[in-house]
């Protein structure tokens, strides 16, 4: 009788091992399959990014092209309002300064902020700190 206890007790012990083998192995599996898949999706919103950059350039450059056409007219018209070649230019010039000077006032008020610092995530760390401190010396 003690030789079949004997002999159950090993086969237990192996059958758990292989069982153990056979989770471990299939969990490496897994997370390389997972991580195949986060680089595949990965790489189609990357390239679906990089579809949409050049979309945004293309139409950027046309922008600047239809930005131009639209003020020769604006020009143009304004000369055949006036009467006078040079003053629908002057307008528009005047037009365009005013604009620039705008929105460099507008970039430097968000510009003058300082360096970005994690605010948030600096707070959180020291509330943090300060939790398991409190926990630390309350163990003690």
């Amino acid at each position: 009788m003690p030789a079949e206890s004997s002999n159950t007790e090993t086969s237990s012990t192996e059958s758990f091992g292989a069982t153990i083998t056979e989770i471990s192995e299939r969990a490496s599996l897994l997370v390389r399959e997972e991580i195949e898949l986060a680089k595949a999706e990965m790489a189609v919103k990357v390239a679906s990014i990089a579809r949409g950059v050049a979309l945004v350039a293309i139409g950027a450059v046309l922008g600047v092209f239809a930005l131009v056409f639209a003020l020769l007219t604006l020009a143009w018209g304004l000369n055949s309002a006036f009467g006078s070649l040079w003053e629908g230019f002057a307008v528009v010039l005047a037009l365009l300064v005013g604009l620039t000077g705008g929105a460099l006032a507008f970039a430097w008020s968000k510009l003058r902020v300082g360096p970005p610092t994690p605010q948030m995530a600096i707070e959180e760390a020291k509330k943090i700190r300060a939790t398991v401190t409190a926990t630390a010396e309350g163990d003690q």
